[in-house]
């Protein structure tokens, strides 16, 4: 069954993991999904993402999609890899064109008002809001949903444990978590138990 827009919103949290090497991120997905977390976004600056997202699309269990999506071919190429979903920091018409034609949820990047009910109109499964910390917060999302009650919204950027469940509380739809859910450090160290009790940690502070 394709994924529905619910499945975000049990999920909760959406990890972005963005590593400077493959093996830093193959470990990072196989330590979220360990910990619990039922959908990955895979982003496309790190190297050989698309060899990444291949082989954990056949895994099962495991939900992956393609994160930083630019162009309307590195669209396909995600979705010709297995990516189930795919996400842009921007609004990208062809990215648009590409997912609707693969029949992809997708979400697209907005940092106003303006942009989010343009992201709407392309038919985004979602829009996503980045970056959420520097534009304003929970406050600002609070804001939006006001005007938009009906468009999902999934706020990224400066997205903490600590804060996470504001924005839900908020009307996020889901959050996307990058950096402060996937520490490098540990994961070149191969800290399994570090990187796992960090996600968590992410899980029960929006349970």
């Amino acid at each position: 069954m394709p994924l529905q827009l619910e499945d975000f919103a049990r999920a909760r949290i959406v990890p972005v993991v963005r590593t400077s090497t493959r093996a830093n991120a193959e470990f990072a997905i196989e330590c979220l999904v360990e910990a619990g977390f039922p959908i990955i976004e895979m982003t496309l600056t790190t190297p050989e993402a698309d060899a990444i997202i291949e082989r954990f699309a056949r895994e099962p269990g495991i939900v992956i999609g393609a994160g930083t999506v630019l162009s309307g071919e590195q669209a396909r190429r995600m979705a010709d890899s297995g990516a189930e979903f795919l996400v842009s920091p921007a609004l990208r018409p062809r990215v648009a064109d590409v997912a609707r034609d693969m029949k992809l949820p997708f979400f697209l990047g907005a940092a106003t008002p303006s942009e989010v009910l343009e992201a709407h109109e392309m038919g985004a499964t979602g829009v996503k809001l980045f970056p959420a910390a520097q534009l304003g917060g929970p406050g600002f999302l609070k804001a939006v949903r006001s005007v938009y009650p009906d468009i999902a919204l999934m706020p990224t950027g400066g997205i903490s444990i600590d804060n996470a469940k504001s924005y839900l509380d908020a009307g996020a739809i889901c959050v996307g978590m990058g950096g402060k859910l996937v520490d490098e450090k540990a994961l070149a160290a191969g800290d399994k138990a570090a990187v796992e009790a960090a996600a968590r940690q992410a899980l029960e502070a929006v349970a």
